[in-house]
């Protein structure tokens, strides 16, 4: 296999691994609460990440990192995993998953709209107007198509998913200037989050048994939506020729989600999630190319 088709492997199992996502916290959050989930889902990728430096031989690289790239890791590990997902688990709570996860994929045109704010880069016209597009379709999916009557359900929910996006691009703006190996940037940055959020647990939990599915739960974000998903993904990229051959795949995502959201959870998938998803994709699509 040359290192193309080895590429599009890793990245099919990753695009077909994050379409579970969104069942996966949906289910996971009826048997745990917000922070109890991301703490045993974030402890499962603060492991995840150790054995991967470990059999790999880079724990090494920890005692390479100067102060600065430790306060740097704090920095990004309140970001994510703490915060952003405090907030996207809070959204699911609020929200059917066909309305959180695509109001989530928004995050790609709000990176659009940082950069510009934060790296004083450019704005084009084409990229005006697919901030438009894609948000014509968080309108329209969060008013489940009633535009001309501007009801939303959960105001709070929809300010939690595009807020969550907000975070998520902080993240990986502040991200862009790190020079240090992925792998053991990455754990750093889940230990400080996990900090943070065992912190918070002991200031807003309270101390019980959890519930042995919600642990099951747990388990599977932390393995496939915090920790080796990532890994597999900087892979992919590396050793396809262009990003390109494989960022476009993502695009798949959302779409094989609301087949599973539909079997998985039994939404009933209205069409104006479906419509709002195309909109908010060809948003992207048009930004990007």
């Amino acid at each position: 296999m040359n290192k193309q088709n080895q590429a599009y492997f890793y990245a099919v199992i990753v695009i077909l691994l994050w379409s579970t996502i969104p069942s996966a916290f949906k289910i996971s959050l009826r048997f745990l609460d917000v922070l109890p989930l991301l703490f045993y889902a974030s402890l499962v990728s603060v492991i995840t990440f150790f054995l991967c430096l470990l059999f790999s031989k880079k724990l090494h690289l920890l005692k390479t990192f100067s102060k600065k790239d430790y306060v740097n890791s704090a920095l990004l590990g309140f970001l994510n995993p703490f915060l952003y997902y405090c907030f996207i688990f809070k959204s699911y709570t609020l929200l059917p998953a066909q309305q959180a996860q695509p109001l989530n994929f928004v995050w790609p045109i709000t990176l659009v709209l940082l950069s510009i704010l934060i790296l004083k880069q450019k704005i084009r016209a084409r990229s005006i107007l697919a901030i438009i597009i894609s948000f014509t379709g968080v309108f329209i999916i969060s008013t489940r198509g009633d535009i001309l009557g501007f009801k939303i359900d959960s105001p709070a929910g929809v300010f939690l998913a595009l807020s969550s996006t907000i975070i998520w691009s902080l993240f990986w703006i502040y991200n862009i200037k790190d020079k240090r190996d992925e792998a053991a940037g990455l754990f750093l940055n889940f230990v400080f989050g996990f900090i943070f959020i065992s912190v918070a647990m002991l200031l807003f939990e309270k101390i019980k048994i959890p519930d042995i599915k919600g642990l099951v739960g747990a388990a599977y974000i932390g393995l496939f939506e915090m920790g080796i998903t990532f890994l597999l993904w900087l892979r992919a990229l590396k050793l396809s020729k262009t990003t390109a051959h494989i960022t476009n795949l993502i695009y798949l995502t959302p779409f094989l989600s609301f087949i599973l959201i539909r079997f998985a959870i039994g939404e009933v998938i209205l069409p104006a999630s479906v419509i709002g998803l195309f909109f908010i994709v060809g948003g992207i699509i048009l930004q990007r190319h």
